[in-house]
């Protein structure tokens, strides 16, 4: 399993804004247990839960200080404990034990969630197509179950999940409808495929989401934004739509705002929750700790059939930024103020 090893990596020291709480320190990462595996990390990407979790607002996984945060990583297999010894020496990307410690250049990951990287693809594109683009096929797919010529709206279609939702509805044949903020995410939902984008900043979206769907309301919504904006979505929801409750960003706590069922229910759509952690053993996981998680398996497969359309040209990677390891904080803030699209991937060159 390999002994501890000394990495650079940046620690949250207390619970705030990462620019003023992150620093720079080297940490003791410990050798992979049963079925973990211990990664050198190439790239990593920034993702809005990392910036909850440090400002200790998503108390669905509370961590005190100091830790090192981190939600994904990717790179080559160095060691690994009972169970994963088939991993070592391959390019994975997957989730960090306990979902952090990926803001490391070595890193302990938990092998249920690693995903094999072919040769062909490279770290970059890699980090990209993990986390979004499964997420969003198990959304629109296992838990939504849409269908060609549905239409699907895509809250916050700009950002990662959103940009990964539309290349998929598209590619399952649905119309597309994507909401974003200003006139240059909009044209970015449009370049991605969208056959509708509609600017939320102009006032809202409901209404013109019913008037492009001629009054029908859409079939599927993908929704990771919640508070007003899943309230709004009820105004254009169609019959017999389901509404995937993905996230909460705009809540403040990120606990999820109190939701009142009386729309879904004198509308006749459905609420489906939505969360993407694969499980070994889906049954025992339920047992113990009572949640519902899709099974390695599944995973798996979907993993196999994403890399294809991505080898076809069906779908494409989205990173519109990379930054250096240094420059981690600041690319944390420009996400958290919005100023982003698609993914941001961080290179530990």
């Amino acid at each position: 399993m390999g002994e501890p090893l000394q990495a650079d990596a940046w620690v949250a020291t207390a619970l705030g804004d990462p620019t003023k709480v992150l620093e720079r320190q080297t940490v003791e990462v410990r050798p992979p247990g049963p079925n973990e595996v211990r990664v050198e990390v190439s790239t990593f990407c920034v993702n809005f839960n990392d910036t909850d979790i440090v400002r200790g607002r998503w108390t669905t996984l509370p961590l005190q200080p100091p830790f090192v945060p981190g939600m994904d990583t990717m790179g080559v297999v160095e060691s690994a404990g009972p169970g994963a010894e088939h991993f070592v020496g391959r390019r994975i990307v997957g989730i960090p034990a306990g979902a952090h410690g990926g803001f490391a250049r070595h890193a302990v990951v938990d092998a249920t969630s690693a995903m094999l990287i072919p040769d062909w693809l490279g770290d970059v594109e890699a980090t990209a197509l993990h986390y979004p683009f499964h997420l969003s096929w198990f959304a629109l797919l296992e838990r939504a179950g849409l269908e060609p010529g549905e239409t699907l709206l895509v809250h916050a279609g700009a950002g990662g999940v959103g940009s990964a939702a539309i290349q998929l509805g598209k590619a399952f044949g649905a119309r597309v409808i994507a909401t974003a903020g200003g006139p240059e995410k909009v044209a970015f939902c449009k370049e991605l495929g969208a056959d509708e984008a509609i600017d939320y900043r102009d006032g809202g979206f409901a209404e013109a989401v019913v008037d492009a769907t001629f009054g029908a309301g859409v079939d599927v919504c993908l929704d990771t934004v919640g508070g007003s904006v899943t309230q709004e979505t009820f105004r254009c929801m169609g019959m017999n739509g389901r509404i995937l409750l993905v996230g909460y960003a705009e809540d403040i706590t990120n606990d999820g705002a109190p939701l009142n069922p009386a729309p879904a229910i004198y509308g006749n759509f459905g609420l489906l929750g939505v969360c993407l952690a694969y499980a070994a053993d889906p049954l025992a996981h339920r047992m113990m700790t009572g949640l519902n998680w899709p099974s390695r398996a599944s995973g798996v497969e979907a993993h196999q059939r994403l890399l294809g359309m991505l080898r076809d040209g069906d779908i494409r990677t989205v990173v519109t930024s990379t930054v250096p390891f240094d420059e981690l904080p600041e690319a944390m803030e420009r996400q958290e103020r919005r100023e982003t699209m698609g993914r941001t991937v961080v290179q530990l060159g």
